[in-house]
């Protein structure tokens, strides 16, 4: 499973980032640190609930990971 985490963004004057799990052709799109699930398919109910689980466990980690990404490295590295 691969799990993929942007960087902080700004909604409502609340921050938040987005997760991306990816497993073959199953996905899951999540934002923390609500740990809510927004879309996903090909994931039984009960996966998704393990997913969420996960983040609830792994929330400073994720935010942690969040906070150390840079926007603009990112997209420099994506055009190289």
């Amino acid at each position: 499973m691969n799990m993929l985490v942007s960087g902080i963004s700004h909604k409502d004057g609340k921050k938040i980032a987005y997760v991306r799990f990816e497993d073959g052709d199953c996905f899951a799109e999540a934002v923390i640190p609500e740990c809510r699930v927004t879309k996903s398919a090909g994931f039984s109910e009960d996966e998704v609930h393990q997913l969420v689980d996960y983040m609830k466990n792994n929330l400073a980690m994720l935010k942690k990971q969040a906070a150390g990404i840079n926007p603009i490295k990112a997209m420099m590295r994506s055009s190289d």
